[in-house]
């Protein structure tokens, strides 16, 4: 029998597993497609994707086109592949209908959360924002639609209390490749039928922004505490004291109330900077200054005086 042929489509490190996975399987790989190099770092110097550099390791063709829905030249040369099922993990480009339907059995996707809840760009933060008890991963036959596609296999895994999307975002990588090994043996010989998702229960997990990093103290502690860890390591939570950005890293949600106005330094000391929120309070205990380091935040009480001070 022959070896199935895969092309694979991803670009940063949470598609490094999945490649592996592959490699791994003996399937025949006969492509990988990544996104471009891209300048990176003080010297702006070009550097390959994380799949890049496993894929040319692994001595497999590798293609960068800037798109695949206004170059007719690359879906060409994708469909001369001739390949039986495509696997897309974060690629980062959309994909048009008819580079969908190039493989024998379509394309199929890693994505890190539980469809239908949190479709979209950023499933991994947006369940530790929205405090969700658990998580997954679904392995879905890609259409047109973003992430509607029927689901061949879900695997569910709790969110730690102090999981950080940086955590998540590790574990749900290693998790989807998991997933994809036991799904690829019932998609290949059609015995697994991918299960309809079900648009009514649908939410969307928008792309973060910088934005949205900024702090506002009016919400509960334990919102503020959530949004910490969420955007722990990217963009990472931040406020603003004296005209300073300070990044939040870590903190603890506290449920003592307090009538101090929200951003409003209750007191200081080994244990942290304890601050007034819309609801309970909380404790931060690491945190950025402008220009340096993580550090704890009784380091930073070492070399300032926040008595009465407010952050905003």
């Amino acid at each position: 029998m022959n070896r199935l042929k895969v092309i694979f489509a991803g670009t940063p490190e949470f598609a490094v597993p999945s490649l592996a996975a592959l490699i791994a399987a003996d399937l025949d790989v006969v492509a990988v497609y990544t996104q471009p190099d891209r300048p990176a770092g003080r010297g702006r110097k070009l550097q390959m994707s994380p799949v890049k550099e496993l894929a040319l390791n692994a001595s497999i063709p590798v293609f960068q086109p800037l798109s695949l829905k206004r170059d007719p030249d690359a879906v060409a040369q994708l469909r001369s592949l001739d390949a039986d099922l495509m696997v897309v993990v974060a690629y980062g480009l959309l994909l048009p209908t008819d580079v969908l339907d190039a493989p024998r059995l379509g394309c199929v996707n890693v994505h890190a959360s539980l469809l239908p809840r949190w479709r979209g760009a950023a499933p991994i933060q947006r369940s530790v924002l929205e405090g969700d008890a658990t998580t997954g991963v679904c392995i879905m036959r890609m259409e047109a639609g973003l992430d509607t596609g029927p689901v061949y296999h879900r695997v569910e895994t709790p969110i730690a209390p102090r999981e950080t999307g940086g955590s998540l975002h590790d574990r749900l990588s290693t998790l989807g490749a998991e997933a994809l090994t036991a799904a690829l043996p019932g998609i290949a010989d059609g015995s697994t039928e991918p299960e309809p998702q079900d648009d009514t229960a649908a939410t969307y997990a928008h792309k973060l922004s910088k934005e949205e990093a900024a702090i506002d103290w009016s919400l509960s502690a334990t919102a503020i505490e959530r949004q910490i860890r969420a955007f722990d390591p990217w963009p990472v939570a931040q406020t603003q004291l004296d005209g300073e950005t300070l990044r939040i890293w870590d903190a603890e949600a506290e449920n003592d109330t307090d009538s101090a106005p929200p951003g409003t330094v209750l007191d200081t000391g080994k244990s942290g900077i304890r601050v007034a929120t819309g609801a309970g309070q909380l404790r931060i205990t690491r945190l950025q200054p402008s220009g340096k380091k993580p550090m704890r935040a009784a380091d930073y009480l070492n070399a300032r005086n926040l008595d009465g001070a407010r952050f905003g």
